[in-house]
């Protein structure tokens, strides 16, 4: 390495398009792509994130030759190891916004310059900075629809300035080639199982994009509450890993035709940038509840509740079948979602944080801002949040959402017998129609944890203590 050589730390942008700092980088200089697992964050990853990440690594390698350079430890150290064995001129990355990032970027970014280091960081993930985005009295926003309409939809239209990441010249290590280094895997099955139904990668993530605007989003805005139906863009794990960008996809989204479907999806988008701003101004988010009256709330600890919240045995069929597809598919649909959690955290009457703890371990797009802020909205103990006794009922989501009962044998097949009218209350369906079907409540599924309006009732008296 002889040349001039600049440090392109790969992080939560696994990509080459649309990659301000990966342009940046590769000006007038080599580049040298890291990838460092940095055990010096405040939260390791979950178990399906390490699964995900580990593909997208690799198709992101494979983009640039096999040129990625893997690294395992203290970010700081990491570099400066690199700083001081090779000819780096700079170092270029895009800004993370966890608390424990920032921290950290802040203190590389001193030690760089003090070293006269040339380092840059850019915005790689957000359409805005979080900081950019204030109230006319200079405070943050806290509620969702005047942060998007007064300071999102007002934009004017940008373009996306492309550059040839072709005639780039990676340079690497062979000592640094091995992803099987970061140990990102066990090889469990479960690991292979979870994983194959996706494509991963910045090629799969264009090509999703590609098919859901030329299909998914012309129903976008009702559509999109049918877990059945393929109105979603399932894109969520490929933002999260920065596959693709949200600007990319503003942009995209912004050069069709205007209507309810591309403005909602425009919103959907932003719900992410509001997750992340709130995060950024109030950094307690993922621990601490913003309403702080919620400190007070009697939760109940039944671990044997928990455990079959987790594995799908709560007896609710529209919860079973959520809890089974994110389990098996490392994905759950965004309606699902926030029925299981009601159910988890209002009828279960379970903390919030244990529910987006095992999230966080399961979903491909676990992400400290979305997963934090979205259980906070339905605990109710949120800045924008839902209001507290507004509390999903399993059996009448489930016959709205879920007309056919597609979505629900799919992931439930010991009920695929069950007719509609019962499919959601098989405890109330008679002993001939229950025989008929092959299910023996109980047996082959289970029967309700817990009673449904008398669980509604406990949450209300519940919320009653601490109003």
């Amino acid at each position: 390495m002889e040349k001039n050589i600049n440090i392109l730390w790969f992080r939560k942008d696994l990509r080459l398009r649309d990659n301000p700092a990966l342009k940046a980088a590769a000006k007038n200089a080599d580049v040298f792509p890291i990838y460092i697992n940095d055990d010096n964050n405040e939260r390791q990853m979950g178990a399906a994130s390490k699964v995900w990440l580990h593909k997208s690594l690799k198709a992101l390698s494979l983009s640039i030759g096999n040129k990625l350079n893997y690294f395992n430890g203290k970010a700081e150290d990491i570099i400066l190891h690199l700083i001081k064995n090779y000819n780096i001129r700079g170092v270029y990355w895009n800004r993370c916004y966890e608390p424990s990032s920032i921290s950290r970027d802040t203190k590389i970014k001193r030690i760089l310059m003090d070293k006269n280091i040339k380092v840059e960081s850019f915005n790689g993930s957000l359409i805005r900075e979080p900081w950019e985005v204030l109230k006319d009295d200079n405070t943050p926003y806290k509620v969702f629809t005047p942060f998007f309409k007064k300071s999102y939809l007002t934009l004017e239209n940008f373009k996306i300035k492309e550059f040839d990441v072709s005639k780039i010249n990676y340079v690497s290590e062979t000592k640094y080639s091995d992803i099987k280094s970061l140990k990102l895997l066990t090889n469990s099955a479960w690991e292979n199982e979870v994983i194959n139904l996706w494509k991963v990668g910045e090629a799969a993530a264009s090509q999703k994009a590609k098919d859901f605007f030329e299909e998914g989003i012309l129903e976008y805005k009702e559509g999109r509450n049918y877990p059945a139906k393929n109105n979603v863009s399932r894109l969520s794990p490929h933002i999260h890993f920065g596959e693709i960008s949200p600007k990319r996809l503003w942009v995209e989204t912004c050069e069709l035709e205007q209507n309810k479907n591309t403005i909602h999806f425009l919103s959907e988008i932003c719900w992410r940038e509001f997750s992340y701003y709130l995060l950024y101004h109030f950094p307690s988010l993922p621990k601490k509840n913003l309403q702080t009256k919620f400190d007070n709330f009697p939760w109940v600890d039944n671990n044997d509740y928990f455990e079959k919240w987790k594995k799908g045995e709560t007896g609710y069929p529209i919860i079973d079948a959520g809890m089974k597809e994110l389990y098996s598919t490392g994905y759950m649909h965004n309606r699902v979602r926030m029925i299981v959690a009601s159910f988890l955290v209002k009828n279960l009457l379970i903390h919030w944080r244990k529910g987006e703890n095992y999230f966080w371990d399961c979903l491909f797009d676990a992400d400290l801002a979305n997963n934090s802020a979205g259980w906070q909205w339905v605990a109710g103990s949120g800045t924008d949040a839902a209001p507290y006794f507004r509390i999903f009922n399993p059996i009448a989501q489930g016959k709205k959402f879920d007309v056919d009962g597609s979505y629900t044998r799919k992931f439930l097949p010991e009920l695929k017998n069950m007719p509609n009218e019962y499919l959601f209350n098989p405890w109330e369906a008679p002993e001939l129609v229950l025989k008929e079907a092959n299910v023996t409540l109980g047996s082959n599924y289970p029967n309700p944890i817990i009673d449904i309006k008398l669980s509604r009732k406990n949450a209300l008296n519940a919320y009653e203590k601490i109003k």
